[in-house]
């Protein structure tokens, strides 16, 4: 008999929400708490810190509906900002093992600085299933070689934390490079961390200051003072290109990054005017992603990987139809978010940029 109970439990709120339909029982849900959700993921933002004057760390609880994450891949973020829904990529940094989320974000535009200076604790934020494949694998490598520039620490720390909560037996460098020591994310958690393991080496480099453990930019010297093994490594890099490009030719096929591959892009035929609303611009549509055809006209709407991928480059679509490029599927809903550079006008469009 008590067997039953969850498939009678199921079926009844299968039937609500069917009762409930157009809106779905999450739409009702929301209005009592965010978090009560069962279908869309939601996150309780606990606690809020200011680790460097243009960056902010938040620790964010996650709805019943998160299923976890590997370390080192990355989640679509989503808030709203003036009533529209802005989403961006952004890579857990506590271990894959901890049952809240960490975010270091860096302010560097719109959806950035909202979290930086209007996101507080109790703040709901939406979140998606993790996704990307730069992560440690299964079978841990006996050395680890963590480098990282700027805020691509978060999914490198991420897999240091992982691997001290394991107790990883092997040898684990982690290399950090900053302009100086203000600039230096996670000092004091890198310290704790290698006191937790002595298998653990931190090294902080700084590129514009002197009084680093190392000074000046990523170089095959650099990498023989702190891994004299590394030939017998796997590298996990990420941070700025000039950096990874830099680790790319010393290590070659040993070292793991975020690969972005670009999309075998759709165009379809030209036709119709494309007008960027606040800005007062229009132009001929000539059958190229809105990302390129807005710098044609112009503007300078931010984005990030150019590939669909980082979400940096989302706008509000007020009118018109587009194409997204890589799937070929075609929307035409008002007010809708749409990545610039992956959507291809079809016929008439106005984009509020």
């Amino acid at each position: 008999m008590t067997a039953l109970i969850p498939r009678r439990v199921r079926g009844l709120a299968s039937l609500a929400e069917a009762l409930l339909t157009p809106h779905g029982m999450d739409r009702y849900l929301e209005l009592v708490d965010p978090m009560l959700v069962r279908r869309e993921i939601r996150g309780l933002v606990t606690a809020v810190r200011k680790q460097t004057p243009d960056s902010v760390t938040l620790t964010v609880r996650p709805s019943r509906a998160w299923p976890g994450f590997a370390a080192g891949q990355h989640v679509r973020l989503q808030v709203e900002i003036d009533g529209v829904r802005r989403t961006r990529c952004y890579s857990p940094c506590g271990s894959q093992y901890e049952g809240e989320l960490e975010f270091t974000v860096k302010e560097q535009g719109l959806v950035s600085g909202h979290l930086n200076r209007s996101i507080g604790v109790g703040s709901v934020v939406g979140l998606s299933t993790p996704d990307g494949t730069f992560t440690l694998p299964a079978a841990r490598p006996d050395r680890v070689l963590l480098i990282c520039g700027g805020s691509g620490i978060t999914p490198v720390l991420a897999m240091a934390r992982t691997l001290v909560d394991e107790g990883n037996p092997g040898e684990i460098v982690f290399l950090q490079y900053s302009n100086g020591p203000a600039d230096a994310l996670y000092r004091t958690e890198l310290a704790e961390l290698a006191a937790r393991h002595p298998g653990l080496r931190v090294v902080h480099a700084y590129t514009h200051s002197g009084g680093g453990d190392l000074n000046g930019f990523f170089s095959s010297e650099h990498l023989s003072r702190v891994a004299p093994w590394f030939r017998d490594a796997e590298a996990f890099v990420c941070g700025p290109k000039p950096l990874m490009d830099a680790v790319h030719e010393q290590l070659g096929e040993r070292v793991h990054t975020e690969e972005f591959t670009p999309p075998a892009l759709t165009l379809g035929d030209a036709g119709g005017q494309v007008r960027f609303r606040r800005s007062g611009r229009e132009c001929a549509n000539s059958g190229k992603p809105l990302l390129e055809q807005a710098e044609e006209a112009g503007l300078s709407p931010e984005h990030g990987c150019r590939m669909g991928i980082c979400f940096s480059c989302t706008q509000l679509k007020t009118a018109g139809r587009v194409r997204n490029a890589r799937t070929g599927e075609i929307s035409g809903e008002e007010d809708e978010e749409i990545q610039l550079c992956i959507s291809v006008p079809v016929g008439d469009v106005e984009i509020d940029a």
